[in-house]
């Protein structure tokens, strides 16, 4: 229902893309975040507080928690659907907790680059509350200026660490172990099969790596984010079309980072139109704002049209 991918192996700019597929609109905010903001994890008795290190740029689902941003240093980070059948998340142990709807807020709040996220994995309990009376399974991908990358899962009541530049696809159940002894079965990845074309998160997986590695090394830095959105829409799932239960889970909306001039763009599959903020213009300001990103008239820069609002997550 939802994929990441990253080009990392090309020299002109790290550039990385996600969609979001939902049954129904996660009626997206996007938000800037300043530096000195005051933040709780929303979690249990033992919820941990913290100021930001690091302004940024965020994505809110149904305004209560984060799934996707970009911060001042180049760290990107994404949260995407794992199935609860294959999450188990620590128990208390008197840690600080954070909830998942803010476990990427926190990293876009308090790290540079995926090394020191890594490093201090063990400092914090991520939980698991009631979303909007349901469980929500997550998997969380970051990746920063240098191309490194990590995909971190709540497995067996651990988080589980993938860390490493060949880790640049993402997507939903089951968790990447399993996901790539998948791809092995494909070709280039030691298999024999065709790539896939089915809209499952296992075939979305080979599709997206099996583009990824064929993307020509690009000319600027806007032809790399044109090669994310490409391979990003090519996994998208058209509006209307049902999924393999009968349901429906289309694309409500693509984002993409420049890691490397962090740039972020965002574009609604019921827009013509990718609009994008620069981090380096906003990073100094001192006020929560943000935008509609659903706003149909939305297209190219739109750093200084982000508007001051309180803070509702």
């Amino acid at each position: 229902m939802c994929t990441r991918i990253l080009w990392n192996t090309n020299q002109v700019a790290k550039t990385v893309s996600r969609c979001m597929d939902w049954a129904v609109s996660d009626e997206p905010e996007l938000w800037f975040v300043p530096r000195g903001t005051e933040r709780s994890g929303n979690a249990d008795h033992e919820s941990h507080r913290w100021t930001s290190t690091y302004s940024n740029v965020a994505v809110s689902m149904w305004g209560l928690g984060t799934v996707d941003g970009l911060n001042e240093k180049g760290l990107g980070a994404h949260a995407l659907y794992l199935n609860p059948d294959d999450v188990a998340f620590p128990e208390a142990d008197g840690r600080p907790s954070v909830a998942n709807a803010l476990w990427v807020q926190y990293l876009l709040d308090n790290y540079a680059t995926v090394a020191e996220a890594v490093a201090d994995i063990g400092r914090i309990r991520i939980t698991s509350p009631t979303f909007r009376g349901i469980q929500l399974g997550v998997h969380i991908a970051i990746e920063d200026a240098s191309g490194d990358s990590a995909v971190i899962e709540p497995v067996g009541g651990e988080l589980v660490v993938h860390h490493g530049p060949e880790y640049t696809v993402m997507a939903n159940s089951p968790t990447l172990d399993r996901q790539l002894e998948n791809l092995a079965r494909y070709r280039p990845f030691g298999g024999e099969l065709p790539p896939p074309g089915d809209i499952s998160s296992t075939d979305r997986f080979v599709r997206s790596a099996y583009f990824l590695h064929y993307l020509p090394e690009p000319e600027s830095a806007e032809e790399a984010v044109a090669g994310v959105f490409q391979l990003i829409a090519n996994v998208s799932v058209p509006y209307g079309a049902p999924y393999t239960t009968g349901d429906v889970y289309p694309t409500w909306w693509r984002s993409g980072a420049d890691l490397t001039n962090r740039v972020y763009y965002f574009g609604s599959t019921r827009s013509p139109n990718i609009f994008w903020v620069e981090l380096d213009e906003l990073k100094d300001r001192t006020e929560v704002a943000k935008l509609d990103p659903r706003d149909l008239a939305l297209v190219g820069d739109q750093t200084a049209n982000l508007a001051p609002a309180p803070l509702l997550y």
